[in-house]
């Protein structure tokens, strides 16, 4: 190993450490771009190459400008507590009831929207319910936006971003073979997470209560805009993904749209919308693209698209198990974006079977539900509670990822291996 390559992946090491500890509580895009800009200053990758990566990122960019529009003007709008007070009359004084309500419309905001809108829309709306029904502790109804964003994130191709990026390059199968091949496996992954999380979070539903007499009232005509433009994105996903367009653009068109009319509509500027976002997200993101580009240029991906053939050819079943588990475990070392890019071009490079493409993908969509910093969603989740001043340690996230993913993510794997599906 060179020097100059030793001295990339330590950076990037340090980068992606300094995203999942967050050293005196920086923001995380700090340490991301503090990374890249760090492997440009001493000459490890060309200003060109560091834009080649930045580029790569536009549409999830656009994807997320647009979701957090979405969101903001839902909030601003008062739909997320409108839903909020519906969801806790539906609960009807229980909290099982309202833990399960909360675990069903995520799994159609995941599937519908994907799971960084899981994180983004529905946590405040959940947080808000919380609020309404007037229950002790909200994480155990938060920490569901955080681990269904992720178990239900391979539904459609568009539930997760992560889906695109491994099976880019005109390797992604037609909608009618996703399904079929991804739908055992998303059931068995839900139907685990939610059985185990509920165990893990029984305890404190059985000593809590909420408000039984909750007036819902009515949904104002900024709301209705905000309902609009959140259902109309779901079409628009769900359409584009049909067609095989890119998501970002008709995201970010749909939130721009949903803003502009409920501004116009209350006849309002709109700097107090903008200042509310959490544009950090957007270099955070391209920081890890940029440690991306350049642990690539490393030779990373040829050296593991190598290995990889070798192994599938030596021991395909064992292979296929062993990727799907060491894929989950790097996504919770390096986040899954960056895992995410480099398991794509690594597979499409190697030429790998698709039960072996279906292992990885499953690991990085899934395998991140471990860590707090596994994955983009959670940590969108993460700036959505520290909004509401509520403060989830990696620690405490830990604890109840460790008892959640290992048994969902199998459980996935053997769906997907021993279940007959489209090869």
């Amino acid at each position: 190993m060179t020097e100059a390559v030793a001295a990339t992946w330590s950076i990037a090491g340090l980068a992606t450490a300094g995203v999942i500890l967050r050293p005196a509580r920086l923001p995380e895009a700090i340490w991301a771009v503090g990374g890249a800009a760090a492997l440009l200053l001493f000459g490890l990758i060309s200003p060109s190459l560091a834009w080649s990566g930045v580029v790569k990122g536009l549409d999830v960019y656009l994807f997320l400008t647009g979701m957090m529009l979405l969101a903001e003007v839902a909030r601003r709008e008062g739909l997320f507590d409108w839903l909020a007070r519906l969801a806790t009359s539906f609960a009807k004084g229980s909290p099982t009831r309202l833990f399960a309500l909360v675990y069903a419309v995520g799994i159609v905001v995941t599937a519908l929207l994907s799971n960084d809108a899981t994180a983004v829309v529905l946590t405040p709306a959940v947080l808000a319910a919380a609020a309404a029904a007037k229950v002790e502790d909200a994480l155990p109804y938060a920490f569901i936006c955080a681990f269904i964003a992720n178990a239900a994130s391979f539904l459609l191709p568009i539930s997760n971003p992560a889906n695109l990026v491994v099976f880019g390059g005109g390797h992604m199968p037609p909608l009618t073979d996703w399904i079929a091949r991804f739908l055992a496996p998303s059931v068995a992954s839900i139907v685990v997470t939610f059985a185990v999380l509920y165990l893990t979070q029984r305890s404190a539903l059985a000593a809590d209560s909420i408000e039984q007499n909750v007036s819902v009232g009515r949904l104002e005509n900024g709301g209705r805009l905000a309902a609009i433009g959140i259902l109309a994105t779901a079409v628009l996903l769900v359409g584009a993904s049909a067609f095989g367009v890119d998501l970002g653009a008709p995201t970010c068109a749909a939130g721009v749209v949903t803003a502009i009319a409920a501004l116009a509509a209350k006849r309002e500027w709109p700097w107090a919308l903008v200042k509310e976002v959490s544009w950090g997200v957007l270099p955070l993101v391209a920081g890890l693209f940029v440690l991306v580009e350049a642990l690539n240029h490393t030779g990373l991906t040829a050296a593991l698209a190598g290995e990889l053939k070798r192994l599938s050819q030596l021991a395909p079943s064992a292979t296929t198990w062993g990727a799907g588990v060491a894929v989950a475990i790097i996504c919770n070392l390096m986040n899954n974006l960056p895992a995410g890019l480099v398991a794509g071009s690594t597979i499409q490079s190697a030429h790998v079977s698709s039960d072996l493409a279906t292992s990885v993908l499953i690991g990085v969509d899934l395998g991140p539900n471990l860590s707090i910093t596994g994955s983009l969603a959670t940590i969108l989740w993460l700036y959505a509670l520290r909004r509401e001043e509520i403060t989830v340690g990696a620690w405490r996230f830990l604890k109840v990822g460790a008892l959640v993913t290992p048994p969902a993510l199998l459980a996935a794997l053997a769906a997907a291996i021993w279940l007959p599906h489209p090869h």
